[in-house]
């Protein structure tokens, strides 16, 4: 039975969501937390091992509770924005969850106190929860009184998180307008830029100016806005908490390096070069002197047909199970528990994401499917993030969310698979020139643009603390974009709104290089199971079930990558060199 374009179903969080459910899931966290609190009097570096699991697992029920009070709230909201009891109640649960925080904040100010060897023994015995405390202690150095990070938590839901939550209102309600076949139409965000890979150049660049006329308009408001949260971040995070820089909480939170993420941005700008030769291939390609930023996503075929919502899920689930029969169990799971929102309607928030409650509950995904090609390889991205949770499903709740840079590495790969199977599939040479250059595409979405991103981010935080204006930032935006396109692309004024369109960079910061890290690392692996085969895919299937329980380092050093080598990341670049040369081979 093939599935449908609808709503998603909230029942496993909340069975009937009314106000009785609310209510009493309310009371069952409520009885959580007062038996988390009840420890603090117990709380001694004596504590034994046997107590020591007794709290954690009186902890873990705590987070458990509160997860589906949070995920409920976020799911809802984000299924329309503009629904003032659903703004309400996430508003309501985010003071609650935060407050609930502060209650408990006497465990891990008592952990990160510990000394080292005591606390060696503890997480010997921890099970599937010893990274989760051992990650944990990493913050040891940048964790302040337990008055002063109270006042941190509350502070976060009515100053940062609001804010986030006031963006996400305005950007989710702005309208679009743009004629097409001489009639104007009013479009959401995520319809207007179906227009961005469209086959007619006017069309695209039409589709831009308006997207970013609108973006413009409120320019000042949404800049005030990033200035105000990335006050706040620094003054919390290198004022505060001591870290070096504003990406340092990031990279720590990533368990990653300060080094191992300055070598892949510093590989990222050095390869600017392979994607500019990519943009000078496509200008000659579509007939231009020199590619307009409005055609960075032009197709190379005359029209890009539309695949029906039952189709293209399909097309991914054919896919994942000639990978793996587990992988395309996995991701029916989510499509059989009704928790995919695939519709396009006025209020649901833009984009696409997937969100993780509980190991035991398939997760959520959130699509804006519009009938495009495109569409269908968002549909296997973020089936690829259902698919890595469904797999990490064993794992405590605690340790169940990989990593951010980890946690790119399955949707990754599952959009890689999908693009080898129109590939493996398609006998006109033509046809295959064009699927190739979309992957390449999407390889500079994810490498090049995101890199990118996070290098603005570094200067954007820097501009903010000299108190530059939302013009100053525009204009060295501006320039950093075309500093990034060199000579290979014409950038037009317009473009320097960009950045006040990327939600990422306000309720995220430095989010977005976890792309870049996802993309290249992937590329790592698509090599390595076409050299491996058959004997790759448990080493795969394995790296995905550790979920958030291993550090990314070790996780990666066993299925022999070293992520703090220059030579690995500039290898990822060497495979879209040779894919470029492979497209060259198919032009006209």
């Amino acid at each position: 039975m093939p599935y449908e374009q609808t709503r998603w179903k909230l029942d496993a969080l909340m069975p009937g969501g009314d106000q009785a459910a609310l209510d009493q899931a309310l009371a069952v966290h409520e009885k959580s937390v007062k038996k988390v609190e009840r420890w603090r009097g117990r709380l001694k570096p004596a504590l034994t091992a046997k107590d020591f699991q007794a709290l954690l697992d009186d902890f873990e029920v705590m987070v458990r509770a509160g997860t589906r009070l949070g995920a409920f709230a976020a799911l809802r909201f984000y299924a329309d924005t503009q629904d003032p009891a659903a703004l309400a109640y996430f508003s309501q649960m985010q003071d609650r969850l935060a407050q609930v925080q502060n209650r408990t904040l006497f465990f891990s100010l008592w952990w990160k106190a510990l000394d080292d060897k005591r606390a060696a023994k503890l997480m010997a015995g921890a099970g599937n929860r010893r990274y989760w405390l051992e990650a944990m202690r990493h913050f040891k150095p940048h964790t302040l009184s337990e008055a002063e990070e109270k006042v941190i938590n509350l502070k976060d839901v009515s100053g940062f998180s609001a804010l986030d939550n006031v963006y996400d209102m305005l950007t989710s309600a702005f309208k679009f307008t743009l004629e097409v076949d001489g009639q104007k139409q009013t479009l959401t965000r995520d319809a207007l830029m179906v227009y961005a890979r469209h086959p007619n150049a006017d069309l695209r660049r039409a589709a831009y100016q308006e997207l970013y006329r609108v973006y413009a308009e409120q320019a000042p408001v949404l800049a005030q806005i990033y200035r105000s949260m990335m006050t706040d971040w620094r003054n919390e995070n290198v004022g505060l908490r001591q870290f070096k820089t504003p990406i340092a909480v990031r990279n720590l939170a990533n368990d990653l390096p300060d080094k191992v993420v300055a070598t892949l941005l510093k590989v990222i700008r050095q390869n600017a070069g392979v994607f500019q030769r990519y943009f000078e291939l496509k200008a000659k390609w579509l007939g231009q002197p020199r590619l307009r930023r409005y055609d960075l996503y032009a197709p190379l075929a005359p029209a890009d047909r539309k695949i029906a919502y039952p189709d293209g899920v399909q097309m991914v689930l054919e896919t994942f199970g000639e990978f793996s029969p587990a992988v395309a169990d996995a991701a029916r799971q989510v499509f059989d528990a009704g928790h995919v929102d695939a519709e396009v309607r006025p209020g649901k928030r833009g984009g696409a994401f997937c969100l993780a409650a509980l190991p035991e509950l398939p997760p959520w995904v959130l699509l804006n499917y519009t009938g495009r090609a495109r569409d269908v390889a968002v549909i296997a991205h973020e089936l690829g993030h259902a698919i890595h949770y469904v797999l990490a499903g064993g794992n405590s709740a605690l340790t169940y969310h990989a990593s951010l840079p980890m946690a790119e590495t399955a949707s990754v790969f599952a959009e890689m698979l999908l693009n080898e199977k129109l590939l493996a599939t398609e006998p006109d040479p033509a046809v295959r020139r064009d699927i190739l250059a979309a992957s390449i595409d999407d390889a500079y979405a994810t490498v090049g643009r995101q890199g990118y991103f996070a290098l603005w981010e570094q200067e954007a935080h820097e501009l903010v603390r000299q108190g530059k204006t939302a013009d100053e930032m525009a204009a060295r935006y501006l320039e950093l974009l075309r500093a990034q396109f060199g000579s290979a692309v014409e950038v037009s004024e317009e473009f320097q709104w960009e950045w006040v369109s990327i939600p990422h960079f306000y309720g995220t910061p430095f989010y977005v290089y976890a792309y870049s890290f996802g993309q290249l690392l992937v590329l790592a692996l698509y090599q390595m199971y076409k050299r491996e085969g058959e004997a790759f895919k448990a080493k795969y299937l394995k790296i995905l079930t550790y979920g958030g329980s291993e550090a990314p380092a070790r996780i990666l050093k066993e299925a022999g990558i070293n992520i703090a080598s220059e030579a690995f990341w500039q290898g990822g670049y060497d495979v879209i060199k040779g894919m470029i040369a492979e497209l060259e081979k198919l032009s006209p």
